[in-house]
């Protein structure tokens, strides 16, 4: 299944891909495309959307007014909150991600700076993408050598 959203991608568009691939659909394709452009590529091609304006699958505002980044959107439509490790990533990423609570977790400014950074390093997009790829692979077993 074809998966669109924004280009030049940062920790949201990182980590979606990541848990996508390993824990959703191992054979997506992830597409980046100009911001304008995704939810019409995402509905010519009958592909995913996500974190984008509109998108499928976005940042949600929760019922108590806490926000969700596209990760924690994910692992909850998906029901992977059973995985501790998934979840404690979730935290990591919704730092990393949200910059208002960036101070929530102790890796939420480093991944964040990681994330920022990558496009100044990498300009292909897939490539970024397959680069940042390792950093959630290494801190998912981070996650999992932790207690739940």
């Amino acid at each position: 299944m074809k998966w669109v959203t924004r280009e030049r991608p940062k920790v949201d568009r990182i980590a979606c891909p990541w848990l996508i691939r390993r824990f959703i659909d191992a054979d997506a394709e992830i597409v980046y495309v100009p911001a304008d452009d995704v939810l019409a590529v995402a509905e010519r091609d009958g592909a995913y959307s996500f974190d984008a304006r509109g998108a499928t699958y976005s940042h949600r505002t929760q019922a108590d007014g806490a926000q969700w980044c596209t990760f924690e959107t994910l692992v909850h439509t998906y029901e992977l909150s059973g995985d501790h490790a998934l979840v404690e990533l979730a935290r990591i990423v919704h730092a990393a991600d949200i910059a208002a609570d960036v101070d929530t977790h102790p890796f939420g400014a480093a991944v964040r700076a990681i994330g920022d950074a990558g496009a100044a390093v990498e300009e292909d997009d897939l490539r970024l993408l397959e680069r940042g790829m390792f950093v959630y692979d290494a801190l998912y077993a981070h996650c999992q050598q932790l207690n739940p």
